[in-house]
Parts: structure tokens; sequence; C-alpha cells
């Protein structure tokens, strides 16, 4: 019996899938990429924009076209907050909720093709257990991603995510370094701690994530390098970036949603700072880390933002001493507050602004990469290939303060190579680099010796 499995948003969503299927695997389940052969396929969902929400009944049907006979099971996002509406695409066989999806095979006894389709949904408030989920094979993917925290107490006026996650909730700090000493054991050489709202990560514990990073950081038995994914501002604490200063361990690099640059579209998004506090932010994480790699989610589009608006949150990026930008356009989400709101911003003026925000990114991607030339970083090997402009084969990866690079060393192993790198210079997307030495290599083989 074999199980293919795609996921859709979020990297937690992502170890999420990884830990289902390892259910699979563990009764004996075969896994394979490819639909037209699977028994089963699963369908992990988001539900952050409308396109992913078509992106899901397009899959299915994808799906269908090749293997009419596969067995089709949807969970996630999506799927908590519109069972019905999943239920009813033509050949979906059940439907598993926030709560179920952990326990599917407490609910499907067979997995041949139904008549029917079957929802297995509890209401959102019944949603109260944490379950510990990480990426669990070196081949899926060349970083692991460990969840720490789940669902979410904050209330912003755009998002569904409290009503397809339920509340903050996280586990004790022993059980999160006991996985990642696993995952280290497994061969993984970077983890991205992972969650809805990482930073409220033991709000129901009694504790701080400030309480996890330190365990993490004191915790010899955990070599991978780790990475902190998005962390709101408001919880990123002095305490934190001060960690992470004077770590080898935790990489010098933030994703620190902002969503606006505008005060007013901040009160109407119903986020918890202002624009100024954020910017304060930024600049004591640059002080203390001048070499940090910062990210930054913006949402353009929102209802009620005029152009004065949007110029406020332009002009405030380009005043930022930041990396690279994520830009959302607005989306309409049911039952949201935003979705009743007026004033709302036609689709083709949030392209537009989109697009603008998009080449500021460029501009401060190009901008953060040209103060890292000369600088020798460490260097992850990912699982991809490009070609330069002589047509050498390149191998990419990204250093631990999250510059993209490529190095002509195309022999060397995908997911399984530390390197020390000299960043030469810029080409293209990515900084051109020169290997110095391999740092740690997992493979069945020993060390590889020193570059020359």
């Amino acid at each position: 019996m074999e199980i293919a499995a795609h996921t859709l948003g979020c990297k937690l969503n992502s170890a999420e899938t990884s830990t289902i299927v390892g259910e699979f695997r563990a009764r004996g389940w075969d896994v394979t990429r490819s639909a037209r052969d699977a028994n089963v396929y699963l369908l992990n969902t988001c539900s952050v924009t409308a396109n992913a929400e078509r992106e899901c009944r397009q899959i299915v049907r994808r799906v269908l076209r090749e293997n009419p006979s596969a067995f089709i099971a949807v969970t996630g996002c999506y799927a908590q907050l519109r069972p019905e509406e999943i239920a009813s695409i033509e050949g979906v066989d059940v439907v598993l909720g926030a709560k179920e999806k952990f326990d599917l095979f407490s609910y499907i006894t067979s997995f041949e093709k139904l008549d029917a389709p079957k929802i297995f949904s509890s209401p959102i408030d019944e949603v109260t257990d944490f379950h510990l989920a990480a990426t669990s094979d070196t081949s899926e993917r060349t970083r692991a991603f460990l969840k720490v925290q789940d669902g979410c107490d904050y209330t912003c006026s755009y998002c569904t995510i409290p009503m397809a996650r339920g509340t903050s909730r996280s586990t004790k700090i022993e059980d999160i370094l006991h996985e990642a000493r696993r995952l280290c054991a497994d061969g993984f050489l970077e983890i991205v701690l992972s969650g809805v709202n990482v930073g409220d990560y033991g709000a129901s514990l009694g504790l701080e994530f400030v309480d996890l990073v330190r365990a993490i950081e004191n915790d010899d038995k955990i070599t991978a390098r780790i990475r902190i994914s998005s962390i709101e501002p408001n919880l990123l604490t002095d305490e934190i970036i001060d960690i992470v200063a004077h770590s080898s361990k935790f990489c010098p690099h933030f994703h620190i949603p902002m969503q606006s640059g505008s005060d007013k579209i901040l009160r109407l998004m119903q986020r918890r700072y202002t624009a100024a506090t954020y910017r304060e932010r930024i600049e004591k994480v640059k002080q203390a880390i001048p070499d940090c790699g910062i990210g930054v989610d913006v949402i353009v589009g929102f209802p009620g933002e005029t152009e004065e608006d949007f110029d406020a949150t332009y002009q405030f990026l380009a005043d930022l001493e930041i990396s690279y930008l994520h830009v959302f356009s607005y989306s309409e989400r049911p039952d949201t507050k935003a979705a009743s709101m007026s004033e709302r911003v036609s689709k083709d003026v949030r392209k537009l602004r989109n697009e603008r925000l998009r080449m500021l990114s460029e501009k401060k991607r190009q901008s953060f990469y040209r103060t890292q030339l000369g600088s020798t970083r460490i260097m992850l090997i990912e699982d991809e290939t490009e070609v330069d402009e002589h047509g050498a084969v390149m191998t990419g990866g990204f250093t631990e303060n999250y510059v993209r690079v490529s190095i002509s060393q195309n022999k060397l192993p995908a997911n399984a190579l530390a390197l020390s790198v000299r960043l030469d210079r810029i080409g293209g997307e990515s900084v051109l680099a020169l290997p110095v030495e391999i740092l740690e290599y997992r493979s069945e083989e020993i060390l590889l010796p020193i570059l020359q």
C-alpha cells in the first residue's frame, strides 16, 4: 500500500503532514510522490487566502484524473472551517478536522473508495490538545520543521486561524528537546521552530518562549543550527534577541510580521503594536546583530487603506534596515471582522500595490546581499541546482543569516552538507560563493576531507 501527500500553506502544515504520513509508515505503508501510484492521497489544506481554497479543489480533481481509485483524505485549516464544502468536491472520501487529523486510523478502517464522503470534525472549542509534529525524513526536506506551538489567542480582524486551529497551546520543554535531539540524530543540520504564533509558546503552561530558547541553547545534544520561524514583534523580547546575538546555535535571522506601516490600518487589523514599536524592534535587532537577516510580512489593500496609508507603509519599509518582504494582497475571509468592513480596495489597486512592494523587496534583498560580500558564512546545501550564465551547474543553499548562495561544487550531496563559504559576488537572485571547508557531512560515508 502506498500513500502520497501534498501540503498547502505554512511550514507548520508541512510538519504536521510529515507526522501524519509517519503514522502510515509505522503501519507498513510506502510513501510515493506519484498520485498515479497512491492508494491514499492526503491533502493538508490552508485557509489563509481564497487561492489556497481554490488550489485544494484543483488538486483533488487532478489527482482523480490521474488515479480515479485513489482514496482522498483532506485535512487542515480549510477542512476545519468548511468541511461540507470539501465533502461536496466529487471524489473526496473523508474530511478530517483539527482534532481528528492526528487520529486518522481511529476514524478510517478501510481505504476503499466510498459511495459518499464522511466528515469527522469537532467544534473548534473542543480542540485543546497539543500534538507534537516534525519533519520526519531528510529525503523530504533539507530543514526539519519542529512544531512547538499551535493555535492563537490573537483576534486580528483578517485572520481565520483561531477559528481553524483553536486557542494557543504548547507542550512542555522536555518534549521539544527530546524531539530536537531525535531530529539531530536523524541527520538534520537545521531545525526551524514552528507554530501559529511561536512567540506565544508556553502561555498555556506558565512559561515564555525565551525559556524554550534558553533550554535549546544550553542543550549540548542539540547539534543542528536553529532557526526561529515568524515571530510577532510584540513577542520578540530583548532577552531573545540577546541570546541569538551571542549564540553559535541560533541563526541570526528573524521573520517579523508587520502587515502595515500605517497606525490607522494596524488598528483596523487589530494588531498589537504601532509602527513606532515595530521600528524600535528592528533597530534593536540590527544594533545587537548587525548582519542579521530580517524578513517582513506585509498585507496590501486592506479595507480602508488609502493611497496615503500605502505610501506611509512603502516609505516606512524603504527606511527600515530589513532584508526582504513577503507581500500579500488582502483576501476576504468569511466570518472575519474585516470581511464586513466598508471602503474595500479594488483588486486592481491591490495588485499594483503588491507589485510595488515586491520591487522594493528585491531592492532590499540586493542591498542586504551587498553588505555580506567578502564575509565567510556557513551554508546548508539545499536539494536544488541551477545553471549559471556559462552553463555550469551550481548547487544552492542558504547561509545562517538567510542569504541565498550558489557554489560550483556540483558533486556535493544535498541536505547533508554544511560548508564554510566566502561570499564573492551577486549573481542573479543569489550570491556566488567560494567554498572554504566542509564543516559537517551526514551520510553513510565518513566526514569528507576539507576542501583545498
